[in-house]
This record gives C-alpha cells, structure tokens and sequence, in this order.
C-alpha cells in the first residue's frame, strides 16, 4: 500500500507537509549550512537538500549536520574528480558495474557480485563503491533519484565476507548518498549469509535495512516482482531474464570513459534550485514536526514508498520477494 510522500512519522504521530512547509525547512536548512561556492553550491540543490531532511525525518537541525559533513567529505576525498583509470583495475572482475538498462521507473541499476572480489584493499574498495555511486547519479534521469542494486550471490562464500569492508560501505552510503537507494535485491543468496546480514543489521540505519529484500530464481513472487521491475529482454539471464551476454570488460571500460567525459560539465551547470513561492513560507514555529525531538534516527519510520510494496500488482496482503527466514518459516528478522 503506497503511502503519502509528505506524511513523516516522529514519535509514532502523523504529521503532514505542505509543499509549501517542505520549502520552508529546505529554506532554513540552507540557512544552517551557510552559503556555498562552486561544486558545493551545485550539489545543494533543494532536491539534495530534500533528501536530506527526508533521511533525517525532517529535523532540521540533524540534517543540516549531516550536509556539512558531506559537504567536509567532499571537499576532502573529492568525489567527482575520480576517473576510471582510478580504478579500473578495482572493475576487471565486473564486481560491481551499472547495466546497460533501467527499470521501468527510469532508475539506473548497479550490478553486484560479490563471488568476483578481486581487491583485500578496503582503500581501493570503496574508492571504486563511490566511483560507481558518483557514475549511477550522472545517468539518472531528470525526474528521478534512486537508484536499484541488484546483488547476485552466485558462488559466493564465506571468504567473500568482510565486516570492515560492510561497516564502511554502509557509513558511506548513509551518510553521503542518503535517499538514494531505492531498492536492493539480494537475489540467491545461501542460508549461510543469514546470520551475517543480521549480524550486520546494527550498521544500518531502518530505512536502509528496509529497502533490503532477498529473492530467489525458484519463487514465483520474485519472478513476478521482478517482471514488474524489469523489461525481461534487457535483464541478466543471471536475475531471470534473456540476456546471457555477460559482462565484457572492454566494452564496460569504453562506456565509463565517455562517461568520464560528461562529469565536467555536470558540476559546471548552472544550479537551479527549485523555485520558492512568492508569498512567505510559513514560520518554522508553525510546523509541528518535533524537529528538535531526542528521539534516536535509527527509531524513525520510512515515510516514502515502500519500492517493493508500493507497485501497482502488490496486494498489500502478500510480501513479494521474501526473506531467507520468512522462506524457513523462521522468524522475521525485519
């Protein structure tokens, strides 16, 4: 069941937002932040800013904490000046790569296969975790944000897991790409990895966690959400679907160097902030949303579309891809 964009959930109320009051708190965030220069200013669109507030439940103040200190990131490890030659050598494997096709709601899609880690370096790891997060938001398109993983476990093992390597995959993707995941299929993963994936579950915040969904080649809910999401003729023979052409290194290499090409422009364009109404938002006194609240983040409730749940063939009374325990009869380990 698909749920109001603009309802937040703080304390176990409802509470609406107006567009009008969204502006407002993007608004008071720029304020917080202070005013910024050059890439900095072209990254803090309102639509940044929004995701933001939407991974900090609309607390200003959290968010506008946390946008410093992606912006402190930035500045330091200099995300978009990473080029593929950085860490082609990280890609040969096709450990990680964004395919050639989208989902039918226009979001990019990273492949990941764990079985083809090729790297012990943590360093060189995640380096190559952001050069391919920076490469899926360049070919976004306009209207949308987010982003599918689809994760294939084929022949992994034990060896393949690294607690070093999750934490701080999980560190940089919450805390400098918040909101842009939108869904993550671990698809044929073993009964092994069950107890690792709760294990790690303290790392990640609910609203990752949540986005998390296990599916299988033998289910028929899986092929189903997975027909939904997915043109068949274009999806990996590997996740269900018709091509079996694989991963060719060569032509992967050549698609990320007129990538590489795009990235200067794309943080030399002109910022266009989505524009505020003329008449004045409303105070901030006025908009009931217990920002300055004590409560833990890790207690709020995801207050966008379920990704899964929110499709049109979902019946709201039936999960479609479901997890390793729910398979077992186990309990639920969301």
């Amino acid at each position: 069941m698909s749920v109001d964009p603009k309802k937040t959930t703080s304390n176990g109320q409802d509470k609406m937002l107006t567009s009008q009051e969204q502006q407002a708190l993007i608004i008071e965030v720029r304020r917080l932040v202070g005013p910024q220069s050059g890439k900095a200013s072209i990254f803090c669109s309102d639509a940044c800013i929004s995701r933001y507030l939407r991974a900090r439940n609309w607390n200003v103040k959290k968010a506008a904490k946390m946008l410093k200190l992606t912006l402190k990131w930035r500045q330091e490890y200099k995300p978009e000046e990473i080029r593929w030659e950085d860490v082609a050598q990280e890609a040969e494997t096709g450990k990680i790569y964004r395919t050639n096709y989208i989902d039918k709601r226009g979001r990019t899609v990273l492949v990941m296969r764990p079985s083809r880690q090729n790297s012990k370096s943590t360093k060189g790891q995640i380096k190559y975790l952001v050069y391919c997060m920076e490469n899926a938001i360049l070919n976004l398109p306009p209207e949308q944000e987010q982003m599918v993983w689809l994760i294939d476990f084929q022949g992994f093992n034990m060896s393949h897991i690294s607690i070093k390597v999750t934490r701080e995959t999980a560190h940089v993707l919450q805390e400098h790409y918040p909101e842009r995941l939108g869904l993550a299929i671990l698809y044929n993963a073993p009964k092994f990895f069950e107890p690792f994936f709760t294990m790690v579950k303290p790392i990640l915040e609910p609203k990752t966690y949540n986005k998390v969904k296990f599916g299988y080649s033998d289910d028929q809910n899986t092929k189903k959400i997975m027909e939904d999401l997915f043109d068949f003729d274009h999806l990996e023979s590997a996740f269900g679907g018709k091509d079996d052409s694989g991963f060719d290194i060569n032509k992967y290499a050549e698609r990320m160097r007129e990538d590489d090409k795009k990235i200067p422009s794309f943080w030399t364009r002109e910022n266009s902030p989505s524009s505020v109404p003329n008449n004045a938002p409303p105070s901030l006194d006025s908009i009931r949303l217990d920002s300055d609240t004590d409560a833990s983040d890790n207690e709020k409730i995801e207050s966008s579309p379920d990704p899964v749940m929110g499709t049109d063939i979902v019946n709201p009374d039936q999960k479609i891809l479901v997890s390793e325990a729910e398979r077992k009869g186990s309990a639920d380990v969301h």
